[in-house]
């Protein structure tokens, strides 16, 4: 993947403070954080691994980084609240794999916000290879088996538990869609077979 096409993507993501997601290559939210230090900056310390905790310990591949949405504020005060309610939503349609998790003590808004802003990060072809199946349920194995060894011989907590629980239900989905492919393909060869009786 193009670095150089990352770096240009992120000059258009907004610099303000607020909250982001970083989503998946199917534009499905992954992990849902805020800055108040600027946006731009925060997601492109994920992207580069510099100081992010999130990418050093495994709890998320930026191989799979796609789009990044935000939700830029004027006032910090509204930070906390928002990224509770955006964690809240994403998370209950499929599970993310954040770090610490935001508590909401006011129930949910009837209308969750739309992002103000939606930054694709990764060339379309890229993107286009990547969710290939016989490309994306390997690389979800692999990170597995990294996650797992950071937890077993650096750190074992409740949150890189919950990332990985959250990263096999993904591969469950991965391998269905890699076996529906073979299926698909020994279809393929049946016909071809039958044609030639």
């Amino acid at each position: 993947m193009s670095q150089r096409y990352r770096r240009r993507a992120l000059r258009d993501l907004t610099a303000q403070i607020g909250v982001y997601a970083l989503c998946d290559l199917d534009n499905i939210p992954i992990y849902v954080g805020q800055s108040i230090d600027g946006i731009r900056q925060r997601v492109n310390r994920h992207l580069t691994s510099a100081r992010s905790d999130i990418i050093a310990n495994r709890q998320i591949d930026v191989w799979k980084i796609a789009y990044v949405k935000a939700w830029p504020v004027e006032n910090q005060a509204d930070i906390p609240r928002l990224e509770a309610v955006l964690f809240k939503f994403f998370d209950d349609q499929k599970r993310l794999m954040n770090g610490s998790l935001p508590l909401l003590f006011a129930p949910m808004p009837a209308d969750v916000p739309s992002p103000a802003q939606t930054v694709r990060v990764m060339s379309e072809e890229d993107i286009r290879i990547r969710r290939e199946p016989a490309l994306r349920l390997p690389r979800q194995i692999e990170h597995i088996g990294r996650l797992v060894d950071y937890v077993l011989t650096v750190k074992d907590a409740p949150h890189l538990r919950r990332s990985l629980a959250a990263h096999f239900e993904r591969l469950d989905s991965y391998r269905a869609d890699f076996l529906k492919e073979g299926i698909a393909a020994d279809a393929e060869i049946l016909k071809v077979e039958d044609l030639e009786l």
